[in-house]
């Protein structure tokens, strides 16, 4: 993978105190394995993803209260397949194997699964026979989502069967001694009743306690910064988004003064944006910042740029210039500190997250520094998702409207201006962006759904306004659900507001008289049109 602009020669990462009971979920690459992540740490306990084929030998250095081995679409048979440490599974120590994770159980301890006998797509019906732990408080017949190929169909010796399906004999197992195994996917809003198992595994086998907390995340935080910072400096690049706007406050938070942020404006930011950013974090919160006006430079690096990585590379080198300009001015600088989330991660295939992860785009925060900026990386948000982010920032009592602020991608209008950027063709963008997040606040829609923008397409089309005959540019309106941006859906916005939201943009945006609404689903779409 190709170093970017803003990731580190040298990391020291905000991992939880020593203390923190930490449950790991081995990745055999199923699409639902952050799901997996998403549902422990709702549960209030923290979690990691970290490749399936990890040894034993690192793993039981994180002292790990539980393993989950995740779902797959391997064959436990196959050549190269993706195989658990069998020390793993006698380590004494809890283990939930999900699909997938079930047979490498059974093909490791000395069970049987057949290839392809009974396939399940979908969901099924599974009779549970014995309701302790796992199954604690719950009903006899549960619904679920089954995914599946391959199924095991003898168990290894010392297992005893939990729950069957139609298809699946072992629908779910157990050693009797904190080794489970389910061949349905517990993860999924699919299985209404994934959420109690997990949480049966998590709080009944594994003794865990609901202690992952934005209260406890804060003060391990601030203790590690504070440990790492020493008496140093810090710089901290703010982009307007809550990552950034987050991090630079925990940061703050930690070592006060030590901190100097630098604000620049790249000419590629929302409507008010500046202005908003800095009465917020300078006179709310009483920040150091340094702010710089760098349009010109941005927009003419950006001249004739069409493609969409392209862009993210020159906003990329280009803030990167800016910034250690600025950096350079400061004097001795000893830490950069980043809005780096667990998504960026994952999609930007970090090495130790997933090597089953297929790369989805740079990320202008995640790969490696360039040689000259000899900064030591502070990444106090690294293990977080989206809606932790927010009530890390809620709890810290940052302002709401920029804790919940929508995701802004890091090379701003750039990648939402298909075709050439241009100063004309952002003030056409701005301007309609600011109309479609306006009316989603209208009618109560902002903080349900997860982003909506306005997507400035290299279209023109002909209309007719008034009496004469248009010819002008074509709008996209993008408004997705999502919970951590992994997945997303198109949002079912009701017509009056797409009525109204093309009826403004149309009336009160010169050089546009078409819009259209953008209903694709990540996959296999993705949010951004880029």
């Amino acid at each position: 993978m190709a170093r970017s602009a803003l990731a580190p020669r040298h990391r020291e990462e905000t991992r939880p105190a020593t203390d923190q009971q930490t449950v790991l979920i081995l990745d055999y690459g199923s699409q639902f394995s952050q799901l997996i992540a998403r549902r422990v740490r709702e549960a209030k306990v923290y979690c990691e993803l970290v490749p399936g084929t990890t040894p034993w030998s690192v793993l039981k250095e994180r002292n790990p209260a539980g393993l989950i081995l995740s779902g797959g679409p391997a064959s436990v048979y196959d050549k190269g397949a993706p195989q658990v440490d069998p020390q793993a599974l006698k380590a004494g120590i809890p283990v939930l194997g999900i699909c997938y994770g079930m047979q490498l159980i059974a093909h490791h301890l000395g069970g049987k699964v057949d290839a392809g006998r009974a396939h399940e797509y979908g969901p099924a019906l599974v009779a549970v026979s014995e309701k302790a732990g796992l199954f604690e408080g719950l009903n006899g017949e549960l619904p679920v989502w089954m995914s599946h190929g391959d199924a095991v169909t003898q168990m290894p010796p010392g297992f005893r069967g939990l729950a069957s399906s139609g298809n699946s004999p072992f629908a779910a197992f157990t050693d009797g001694n904190g080794i489970y195994g389910i061949q349905f996917h517990p993860e999924v809003v699919h299985t209404p009743s994934g959420r109690e198992v997990l949480r049966n595994f998590l709080f009944r086998v594994c003794g865990c306690q609901p202690s992952w907390t934005a209260g406890s995340f804060i003060a391990d935080a601030v203790e590690s910064i504070r440990a790492q910072v020493g008496d140093g400096r810090v710089i901290c690049a703010l982009s307007g988004g809550v990552d950034s706007a987050v991090a630079a406050t925990l940061v703050h938070k930690a070592v006060g003064d030590q901190l100097t942020c630098v604000f620049v404006n790249n000419g590629l930011l929302r409507k008010e944006e500046p202005e908003r950013v800095l009465a917020v974090m300078h006179g709310n919160l009483d920040m150091n910042i340094r702010y710089v006006d760098a349009t010109a430079r941005f927009l003419d690096a950006l001249r004739g740029v069409i493609d969409p990585e392209e862009k993210r590379r020159v906003v990329g080198r280009e803030f990167i210039s800016v910034f250690e300009a600025e950096a350079t001015s400061l004097g001795h600088i000893d830490f950069l500190a980043q809005g780096t989330l667990y998504p960026d991660v994952i999609e930007s295939t970090a090495p130790d997250v997933s090597s089953t992860a297929a790369k989805i785009k740079t990320h202008h925060n995640v790969g490696g520094l360039p040689p000259g900026l000899r900064f030591q990386l502070i990444e106090p948000l690294r293990y977080l998702f989206k809606d932790e982010v927010r009530a890390v920032g809620v709890e810290l009592g940052m302002p709401e409207e920029m804790v919940y602020r929508q995701p802004f991608p890091g090379p701003g209008l750039s990648i939402r201006c298909l075709g050439e950027v241009t100063a004309e063709r952002l003030e056409i963008l701005r301007n309609a962006d600011w109309v479609v997040v306006d009316e989603i606040k209208h009618f109560g829609l902002y903080r349900q759904v997860w982003q909506s923008f306005a997507v400035l397409t290299p279209l023109s089309t002909v209309g007719v306004m008034g009496d004469y005959r248009t010819y002008a540019n074509v709008v996209a309106i993008r408004v997705v659900t999502s919970e951590d941006a992994m997945t997303a859906d198109w949002a079912r916005v009701p017509y009056e507001v797409l009525a109204r939201i093309s009826n403004r943009i149309v009336n009160e945006v010169k050089g546009v008289n078409r819009v259209v609404f953008d209903i694709t689903s990540k996959p296999p779409g993705t949010i951004e049109w880029e």
